[in-house]
């Protein structure tokens, strides 16, 4: 995708507790660099703007007392909204948790980003993520899954096969696939695009 300026956008997928645990200290960051002056767009689901605030309690009101702007966002279930200039997004809730969203973004040139946070089985997330240039999709269990808030990866494969997006990137491994060769068992179902094995440092271009 192309290049855009450094504007600071923090997105939450989901909601549980650990994950906004380290806005405070990106914001402290900031403060004692005393360089931001753009906004700071903090994007979630419902429940957001109660879920900052109760952090920011927490911190005794000190977490949004900072040099720059900060904006709370909350999206609505397919609601079109801006992510950055030259960048749209649309979101989509999975089966999950309430808060947890999908988030397809597109920008100026057409090229598609999709997204599935962590997820249950969903046909509708095909259809969300039809055509993208890339789609990245948890696959939590290579089979046998013991929770249906999640996929393994049968149901990820299936979903890539119907979305038939130009490559596919599986995250969100637990354990049990350290026993398993990814290629090999992508192989298994004759996958209609590349489908890339997510580790930490991969980059990828768009």
């Amino acid at each position: 995708m192309g290049q855009y300026r450094r504007d600071m956008v923090i997105a939450f997928s989901s909601r549980p507790l650990l994950r906004p645990a380290g806005l405070s200290v990106r914001c402290e960051t900031c403060q004692a660099n005393r360089k931001p002056t753009k906004p700071l767009r903090i994007i979630g689901g419902p429940g957001l703007r109660k879920l900052i605030a109760d952090f920011d309690n927490v911190a005794k009101g000190k977490l949004l007392q900072q040099r720059f702007p900060v904006e709370l966002v909350e999206i609505e279930h397919l609601e079109r909204f801006v992510l950055l200039l030259g960048l749209e997004a649309i979101a989509m809730s999975t089966p999950h948790t309430d808060e947890s969203h999908a988030i397809r973004i597109e920008d100026n040139s057409g090229k598609v980003f999709v997204y599935t946070s962590d997820t249950g089985f969903g046909k509708e997330i095909a259809a969300f993520s039809k055509g993208a240039d890339m789609l990245v999709i948890e696959s939590s269990f290579v089979k046998d899954k013991r929770s249906e808030k999640h996929l393994e990866l049968a149901e990820a494969m299936y979903l890539i096969g119907k979305a038939r997006p130009k490559r596919a990137v599986l995250t969100h491994f637990y354990a049990e696939w350290d026993e398993v060769d990814f290629k090999t068992e992508i192989a298994k179902f004759g996958p209609v695009c590349e489908v890339i094995e997510a580790r930490d440092g991969l980059r990828l271009t768009i």
